[in-house]
């Protein structure tokens, strides 16, 4: 299994092949933000790769990164387009307290959502 570690919480061993975003919220006790669902639509769930971040990221993932202007920014990938096939390090960035909204969003379906098509080296 996976070792999960979330800076300022703990480490956590997780699931393999679980999808970031249900992992920080089920074996982290995180309250990660996923406002669209986990459909790859908006950057609530984002985070902040410190170690293991995976080289490969799906098509949907690249597109709302650069969309939103993010696609350059080091380390900030979408919990809800990553499975935890190995060992990472991230920080919760975004986080549901003090976001001023009411609630994290619906939770994400197991699997990932669009379905990944296309697989990109990042």
């Amino acid at each position: 299994m996976p070792t999960l570690t979330v800076e300022g919480i703990g480490s956590f061993e997780v699931p393999a092949g679980k999808r970031l975003v249900n992992a920080l919220v089920d074996e982290c006790g995180v309250d990660q933000l996923h406002a669209c669902g986990g459909h790859a639509r908006c950057t609530t769930c984002r985070v902040e790769f410190v170690e293991g971040e995976p080289a490969k990221i799906t098509k949907a993932e690249q597109d709302v990164l650069e969309a939103k202007g993010l696609a350059g920014t080091p380390g900030v990938r979408l919990s809800c387009q990553i499975l935890c096939e190995g060992d990472m390090t991230v920080r919760a960035t975004s986080r549901l307290a003090g976001s001023g909204r009411q609630d994290a969003g619906g939770r994400p379906a197991d699997q990932l959502q669009p379905d990944p098509a296309e697989w990109l080296e990042r």
